[in-house]
């Protein structure tokens, strides 16, 4: 069935200035160097009028994985993580859909992905999924990355305020 994922954040400044934090390619590049982990980069940025598509990696090494994922994946986790980004259907924000691919895990995250004005703020909104095809295990392994995911969502936000904040 899979696990959710629910995430939202609030930040002190307009759509597009918050829409730069979140998927400009320097604030990309800048958070990738700080939480990104091993191996992390940038692999491919697209933009196309007011379409965006990304690419990253990310990697998480055994020695921080939790250890009901530990017992069943040896090694380190590679992650891939595409996002597209489009104008919204209103015209004030923007969506998207996010996809991650867990390196050697049978399974993968889907998220749809907003940010809409809110009075001078902007909401960042990211709705999803976790699934795991693994028997008898699969339920367990997803709440636990779909609990990682929302912390790595969590220090994404405080980096995101902290780019905003250095950059007015």
């Amino acid at each position: 069935m899979g696990s959710r994922i629910e995430h939202r954040a609030e930040f002190a400044a307009d759509v597009p200035a918050t829409y730069a934090a979140v998927a400009g390619e320097a604030a990309l590049r800048a958070r990738l160097e700080q939480l990104g982990g091993h191996g992390a980069a940038l692999l491919s940025y697209e933009e196309s009028g007011t379409n965006l598509r990304y690419e990253l990696r990310q990697g998480i090494s055994a020695d921080k994985l939790p250890s009901a994922v530990r017992t069943l994946h040896k090694g380190d986790l590679v992650v891939t993580r595409t996002q597209t980004w489009r104008v919204s259907n209103d015209g004030t924000g923007r969506q998207g859909n996010a996809t991650v691919e867990v390196g050697g895990v049978p399974g993968e995250i889907a998220a749809r992905t907003a940010l809409l004005a809110n009075d001078g703020r902007t909401v960042l909104r990211i709705s999803g999924e976790v699934t795991v095809r693994i028997p008898l295990f699969g339920g367990k392994l997803e709440s636990v990355i779909a609990e990682q995911v929302t912390k790595l969502l969590e220090r994404e936000a405080e980096f995101t305020a902290k780019w905003l904040a250095e950059v007015a």
